[in-house]
């Protein structure tokens, strides 16, 4: 599992490389074909770690990297 998450936070910050705006978390959700709790699970690992800034924005949360 560990290996699973590591993988799709790779997928995250490639992504999220690739736009340099903030994307939503439903826009990461729909764009990356992962299961939406290992998606959880590997942003989780990326925040821990200082790779993304997260912002809540009304109801959904905006994601960026942290250049």
């Amino acid at each position: 599992m560990i290996t699973e998450i590591g993988i799709t936070a790779g997928d995250i910050w490639h992504y999220l490389d690739q736009h340099y705006e903030a994307v939503s978390l439903t826009q990461l959700v729909s764009e990356i074909n992962r299961p939406k709790d290992l998606l959880l699970m590997s942003l989780g690992w990326l925040a821990r770690e200082g790779h993304v800034i997260l912002n809540q924005e009304s109801d959904n949360y905006k994601v960026s990297l942290r250049r």
